[in-house]
């Protein structure tokens, strides 16, 4: 696979950094933005890089990661984050939750709560809670990522633009030394701005 000197060194940045941001590599290069998105898309058609909302990311063990063996890590404290969340939604409430494990262990301690629509863009939120009458499942259109069970794209975005709810429940795949979250699918994090704008 041939890389131009340009796109070496933006994985070299990236893998130096963990991620590295449009802005700063139209700088660098002393070229436009426009160019610099390209040569990420590029780049990500490679699976060499990861795209996020503004820059990409260079991939981590964590990504390739099967979503079973994600489950598994961490899994008390997320199953106590999922407790804790779930004290903060009361009975008769709408909300998002999207795609993430710990988003999973969110809609697990909400099995006993009543009255609730929730909406997601996860097939395995919406397939654990599905069977429990007194809460109310809508989930999204789109594009599903067989790796995780994710509804993505335009269509899950238009989806969720239809709605107002009163909570979100929003995983990350990680978060940066600035406090920025960041996720390893561009889609994914569309569906996530757009939850945010409506809860």
């Amino acid at each position: 696979m041939y890389l131009s000197p340009r796109h070496a060194e933006i994985i070299q940045m990236a893998k130096d950094h963990g991620r590295v941001l449009v802005d700063d590599l139209a700088n660098h290069f002393n070229v436009t933005p426009q160019t610099i998105r390209k040569d990420l898309n590029d780049l990500c058609d490679q699976r060499l890089l990861s795209r996020i909302h503004g820059g990409a990311l260079f991939p981590s063990g964590i990504e390739n990661m099967e979503y079973e063996a994600r489950r598994k890590i961490a899994a008390d404290e997320k199953e106590a984050i999922g407790r804790a969340a779930a004290r903060l939604i009361p009975d008769n409430a709408s909300l998002f939750i999207n795609i993430g494990t710990t988003t999973e262990s969110v809609s697990k301690a909400l099995l006993d709560h009543n009255g609730l629509m929730v909406i997601t863009n996860n097939i395995n939120v919406a397939n654990r809670m599905r069977i429990y009458p007194s809460i109310e499942v809508v989930i999204a259109g789109g594009v599903v990522r067989g790796s995780d069970g994710g509804v993505v794209g335009e269509a899950a975005v238009d989806f969720i633009r239809q709605f107002k709810v009163d909570y979100a429940v929003i995983g990350a795949s990680a978060i940066d030394h600035d406090g920025a979250l960041l996720d390893f699918d561009f889609r994914e994090v569309k569906v996530a701005q757009a939850i945010i704008a409506n809860a």
